[in-house]
């Protein structure tokens, strides 16, 4: 799968006629998020508020971000994609005006995860976030 666009994911979401091909979608777009370096993977790294496990990474490189995700759930590590293709390569400012759970609204894609893959998802955003203050 090429790399997708966060807006050309955003509107596929938004044209595909139900949740399951959604989901499906997501799982899809699992398989586009670059390879987490394995020495990343620590309990430090690890995003708490999370079922699943999500490891997250902020580098920067001058002004911009370097993201490293990855989850051991194939639709969570979807989820982590929109998030690499929300946040990477970004600046401070860029991430602090960026509210991804907002963008997805219109996909009705959050409204169909369960409670604790919404909080979790809200919670990375929210640690990326915090993480680039």
């Amino acid at each position: 799968m090429t790399m997708t666009t966060l807006n050309e994911a955003l509107e596929t979401l938004s044209l595909l006629p139900d949740w399951e091909q959604r989901y499906t979608y997501v799982i899809e777009l699992a398989r586009s998020l670059p390879p987490m370096p394995t020495i990343e993977k620590t309990d430090e790294n690890l995003v708490p508020g999370c079922t699943s496990r999500v490891w997250l990474v902020v580098n920067w490189n001058g002004d911009k971000t370097e993201i490293h995700l990855d989850s051991d759930a194939l639709i969570v590590k979807g989820l982590m994609a929109l998030v690499h293709m929300a946040y990477h390569h970004k600046t401070r400012e860029e991430i602090a005006a960026l509210d991804l759970p907002e963008l997805l609204k219109p996909t009705h894609l959050m409204q169909h995860l369960s409670p604790n893959r919404r909080n979790g998802f809200v919670s990375v955003v929210k640690r990326l976030q915090a993480l680039a203050a």
